[in-house]
């Protein structure tokens, strides 16, 4: 599980399909309103709260996004009742008020902590697509797939790019406002092709 600052009342966890996997809950479980769930949820805000010093209290918009072949972000943001001021929220800390939205995306987002890693790895998966994006930020690169990806080679595909590279919590629509465009179509074919 990881997790990171997005802004002072937001956070983002990455859970691999590990993370679920051990505490014994299956990725469609994360719909169903069951004790596991609770748990696991409570398990991320005491790891928010030691990682970040993010404490929640009152109520909580809780998006979830499914990623193909990799497990899910969930992006946590505190708020409070309508009306409410800080002095006047006095929940039990260990209940929360969820506002859940839960979306599945097909999306795939791999970030290379240098320009040699990503080389390697399009060389490496060049057989499996053609396609792809390759954006720049915060002094990393990320190769971007949309919804172009059969299936049948996704989890051959996550498991090669993970070879060179991690999965990021990044959307794809976040890295295109605030990124920048290093390759904007067929990223693997380019790269493969130029940096041969």
């Amino acid at each position: 599980m990881r997790v990171e600052r997005l802004g002072g009342d937001k956070i983002r966890f990455f859970l691999t399909l590990d993370d679920l996997a051990d505490r014994g809950i299956e990725k469609e479980d994360i719909w169903r309103d069951i004790p596991k769930v609770h748990e696991l949820f409570n398990d991320m805000m005491e790891h928010a709260y030691q990682e970040l010093g993010f404490e929640v209290t009152g109520p909580v918009a809780v998006e979830v996004f499914a990623l193909p072949a990799q497990g899910m972000v969930v992006v946590v943001t505190r708020g409070q009742a309508p009306g409410d001021t800080e002095e006047e929220i006095s929940h039990d800390p260990e209940i929360y008020e969820l506002e859940v939205t839960m979306e599945e995306t097909k999306d795939l987002v791999f970030c290379f902590h240098d320009f040699e890693n990503l080389v390697q790895a399009a060389h490496r998966v060049k057989h499996l697509t053609q396609g792809g994006q390759v954006y720049a930020f915060q002094n990393r690169y990320y190769l971007l797939f949309g919804q172009e990806m059969q299936s049948d080679d996704l989890e051959t595909l996550v498991a090669i790019l993970s070879e060179f590279g991690e999965m990021s919590t990044c959307t794809i629509p976040y890295l295109q406002e605030y990124g920048k465009v290093v390759c904007e179509d067929h990223a693997v074919q380019q790269i493969s092709h130029y940096f041969g």
